[in-house]
């Protein structure tokens, strides 16, 4: 028993603390997101510094820009749906916060352990779309509207191949739960090719379906390659091309909270979570405090790959990214699936 639990709070106190515990967590997950991929990790690509003025090596360089932003005039247009308009990145921000419900940091730090908690991410992940549709629409701006009919279109094609590569770890597992699927990996018994040292991290199993899962991430996220949605060359910067101020923030720290909790998630379907392989011998009451490191930890490391394809690959042409989803990713996680669930029953 934890001993938040051993006070027996009311149903109410929970909740408000869950409540406050997540709008202190996203941002933070934001914040380091972008200073270290955004500031530094380009600018070590670069070769260059990066931002160094304000704070430590440019630590608060993100407090500054954040400053700007919240003394933007906020402005819409003229022939604007101003009621939609303003309520387009709530709904975007709104759908990420929904997203780290079910992220599992520790064996009970989650706001809520969802018996089918894989699939609920999967559908609160598309909700975001109808806040870029909602953004595009109301801006009364063609580039705006063309840039969200495009994300629309990623979206919808680039959320099946990843539906399909978490199949195949739930196969695996045998659970759609995400505590389930780290016990499995890293829980009692876990084993690889009868090696219990490292446990049995899907990454190893799963390789293909982790592909798949972080290309649609990217695709999700509208990443580069994949950055059709808000290409600068072509439409300016698409649904958010009219958006300043605070509500420009709002897309802003969305789109890094994203990041970081599809990172989260990747590390948690493929390198087991918060967990430590059982056959280490570690307490498990010690994963209370270490846990939420471990998973920052292996967090970061899937979005080092999110942000260097990012800042390596070009843009795809949008019959290009099409044509990828349909022709290559889908039919490869098919038979990842096929695959998978043979070997399951064989084994």
């Amino acid at each position: 028993m934890t001993p938040l639990l051993a006070l027996d709070p009311a149903y109410w106190q929970v909740t408000t603390l869950k409540g406050i515990l997540a709008l202190v967590v996203v941002p933070t997950t934001a914040a380091i997101i972008a200073f270290v991929f955004l500031f530094k990790f380009v600018s070590f690509m670069h070769n260059r510094l990066g931002p160094m003025e304000a704070g430590p090596h440019g630590s608060l360089q993100l407090l500054a820009e954040a400053g700007r932003f919240l003394q933007k005039e906020d402005l819409a247009p003229e022939q604007a749906d101003k009621r939609i308009f303003r309520w387009a990145p709530i709904v975007v921000m709104v759908a990420t916060f929904l997203i780290y419900v079910v992220i599992p940091a520790g064996p009970n730090a989650v706001i809520e352990d969802l018996p089918g908690g894989i699939y609920y991410v999967l559908a609160i992940a598309s909700l975001s779309v109808l806040g870029i549709l909602m953004a595009g629409w109301a801006s009364a701006n063609k580039y705006a509207l063309l840039g969200a009919l495009r994300a629309a279109g990623q979206l919808i094609a680039y959320e099946l191949p990843m539906v399909l590569a978490v199949l195949g770890v739930v196969i695996q597992a045998g659970t759609i739960n995400m505590q389930g699927i780290v016990a499995a990996q890293m829980g009692d018994g876990a084993e690889i090719f009868g090696l219990p040292i490292i446990g049995n991290p899907y990454i190893l199993t799963q390789f293909v379906g982790m592909l798949i899962f972080i290309t649609a991430i990217q695709a999700e996220l509208s990443q580069t390659p994949f950055d059709m949605p808000v290409a600068e060359s072509e439409i300016v910067g698409g649904y958010m091309v009219e958006y300043t101020g605070t509500r420009f923030l709002l897309f802003f720290l969305a789109e890094f909270s994203s990041a970081f909790a599809f990172a989260a998630i990747a590390a948690t379907l493929f390198l087991g979570g918060w967990a430590l392989p059982h056959a280490w011998g570690i307490p498990y009451g010690a994963m209370h405090v270490l846990g939420p490191f471990v998973l920052l930890a292996k967090t970061m490391a899937f979005a080092l790959i999110i942000f260097w394809v990012r800042f390596t690959f070009p843009r795809l042409r949008e019959d290009q990214l099409q044509k990828f989803a349909w022709k290559v990713l889908i039919p490869v996680a098919l038979a990842n699936i096929m695959l998978t669930a043979v070997l399951k029953v064989v084994f």
